[in-house]
C-alpha cells in the first residue's frame, strides 16, 4: 500500500481502498480516452455574418486613449477617420453630441489620431479624458481605414482585481491556494482548449461536459488537496454526482420543454451554428456549472469524516456516518439557497423587466428564460443533495476498517498471548520438577 497515496489521518481498509483507487483508475483512464476520440478536429468555422467585419473576416480591434472631450455639433468629415492633429471643424451644422479625440496606441495606424461622435442616449458609452478604450477598426469602399468605439479597456483593472485575488488566497491557503489557483488555470484551459472547441466541431455535448468535467475534477482536486484517500473519496463522489446531475438534467429539460431560445445567445447560436444542439449546450452549460457546488460539499464531507474518525478511534462507522451528515445536512441548507440565489441574482435584470410587465408571476416562472433558471436550481441541489450521503459513505468505508476486521486481529493477538503464557508455565513447572 503506497504512503503517498493511502495515508490518512486514520487506519485504513485495504480492500476498500484498493476498490476506490481502481475505480477512480478506470474512470480516469475512460476519460483520457474519450479525450482523444472527442477531441476537435481542427476545422476551420467561418466566422458568422453579424460578427464579421467590413471585409468578411473576424472583427480587428486596437486599443487608444481618449485625450479630448467636449459636446458640440456633430457631422465632422473626421469622424472615425485617421488625423495627425485637429479633426475637421463640421461642414453643416447639426445636433449635438459628445465628441471624443482618440488617440491611436496600436496597429498600422499608431500615433495618430480619430474622432469619435456619440450620441447621448440609453447604452451610449460616456467617455472622459484619460480612459483607455477598444477601437473597432474596419476599412471603407476605397480601403481607407475607419475607427469606431468597441468596449472600455479593462486589462490592468482586470489584472489588478485577479492579482488581489491571488494573493489573498495564497495568503490565507498558502501552498495549497497557489495550487488551488494552479487548478483553476488547468480547468479554464480544458475549456478553452477541449470543450468549447469539441462542441463547437459538432461533436455531442453532453459527453464532451462529462469528459471535460472528469478532466477538470481530476486535476483540480488531487492539485489542491494532494493524492490522498480524502480526496479520493471526495473524488469519486463528485464524479458520480455529477452524472447523476446529467441523468437529471436531461429528464428535467424533456420534461419541462424548456428550450434555451429566450437568450439571446443561444438564438444566435441555433442561427448562425445550426450543426450545435441548442439542448445539448444547455446540458453541458448544467453539467458544467454543478461541478463548483459539487466539489466544494464533497470535499467538506470528506474532510468531516476523516477527522471524525481521526478524533476518536474507538467510534463506529455508524457514529461517524451520522456524525458527518449532521455537518452534511447544514451544509446542504446553506448551498441550496446560495445555488438559487447565485442565479436569481444573475436573471436580475430579466427579472426586473417581468416585474414592469405586468404579467402573473405564473407566467413569468413558467416562462422559458425564468424556467431555465429554476430547472438548472432543482437539478444543482438534487445533485448537491445525493452527493452528500454518497462521498460521506465512501469516506467513511475509506476512514475506518470494518470493526470485524479489527476484533479478529485482538482475538488472534489474545489467543497468541495466552498460548505463550500457557507454553512459559509449562516449561516452569517442567524445571521445577526436573530440579
Amino acid at each position: 500500500m503506497s504512503h503517498d497515496h493511502f495515508s490518512g489521518p486514520a487506519p485504513i481498509g485495504r480492500t476498500a481502498a484498493r476498490v476506490v483507487v481502481g475505480l477512480l483508475t478506470v474512470i480516469g483512464l475512460a476519460a483520457v480516452v474519450g479525450m482523444i476520440l472527442l477531441w476537435p478536429s481542427g476545422r476551420d468555422v467561418a466566422v458568422p455574418a453579424p460578427f464579421q467585419s467590413s471585409t468578411g473576416g473576424a472583427v480587428t480591434t486596437e486599443y487608444g486613449t481618449v485625450v479630448s472631450q467636449d459636446i458640440g455639433p456633430c457631422g465632422s468629415p473626421s469622424n472615425g477617420r485617421v488625423f495627425a492633429s485637429s479633426p475637421t471643424p463640421p461642414t453643416v451644422s447639426g445636433f449635438d453630441c459628445r465628441r471624443s479625440i482618440v488617440t491611436i496606441d496600436t496597429g498600422t495606424n499608431e500615433g495618430t489620431r480619430t474622432l469619435l461622435e456619440i450620441t447621448p442616449g440609453p447604452g451610449t458609452p460616456d467617455l472622459r479624458v484619460g480612459e483607455e478604450i477598444r477601437l473597432v477598426r474596419g476599412t471603407d469602399d476605397t480601403g481607407t481605414a475607419i475607427y469606431a468605439f468597441d468596449d472600455y479597456s479593462r486589462t490592468l483593472p482586470l489584472a489588478l482585481v485577479a492579482a488581489i485575488f491571488a494573493v489573498v488566497i495564497c495568503v490565507v491557503a498558502r501552498w495549497r491556494g497557489l495550487r488551488a489557483l494552479i487548478g483553476l488555470g488547468i480547468a479554464l484551459g480544458v475549456l478553452v482548449v477541449f470543450v468549447l472547441p469539441a462542441i463547437l466541431d459538432g461533436r455531442s455535448a453532453i459527453l464532451v461536459a462529462l469528459v471535460g468535467g472528469t478532466v477538470i475534477l481530476y486535476g483540480v482536486l488531487y492539485l489542491a488537496h494532494g493524492p490522498n484517500l480524502r480526496t479520493s473519496s471526495a473524488l469519486l463522489g463528485t464524479v458520480v454526482s455529477m452524472g447523476i446531475a446529467a441523468v437529471l438534467s436531461e429528464g428535467a429539460i424533456r420534461l419541462t420543454s424548456v428550450t434555451g431560445l429566450s437568450e439571446e445567445q443561444n438564438t444566435d447560436v441555433q442561427a448562425y451554428l445550426d450543426h450545435v444542439s441548442i439542448t445539448g449546450l444547455l446540458l453541458a452549460g448544467f453539467i458544467i456549472g454543478s461541478l463548483g457546488v459539487l466539489n466544494d460539499v464533497t470535499i467538506t464531507q470528506a474532510s468531516a469524516a476523516f477527522e471524525l474518525a481521526s478524533l476518536d478511534p474507538d467510534a463506529t462507522r455508524r457514529s461517524i456516518f451520522a456524525s458527518a451528515m449532521r455537518v452534511g445536512r447544514d451544509h446542504i441548507a446553506s448551498t441550496v439557497y446560495t445555488l438559487v440565489l447565485a442565479y436569481a441574482g444573475g436573471a436580475l435584470p430579466l427579472l426586473l423587466l417581468f416585474s414592469v410587465a405586468g404579467r402573473s408571476i405564473h407566467d413569468v416562472i413558467t416562462g422559458d428564460a425564468v424556467a431555465i433558471e429554476i430547472v438548472r436550481s432543482c437539478v444543482g441541489g438534487t445533485a448537491l443533495a445525493l452527493s452528500v450521503p454518497l462521498t460521506t459513505a465512501i469516506a467513511v468505508v475509506l476512514a475506518r476498517p470494518p470493526r470485524r476486521g479489527a476484533a479478529g486481529a485482538e482475538g488472534r493477538g489474545a489467543a497468541g498471548a495466552q498460548g505463550r503464557g500457557a507454553a512459559g508455565n509449562r516449561k516452569s513447572t517442567g524445571r521445577h520438577a526436573a530440579g
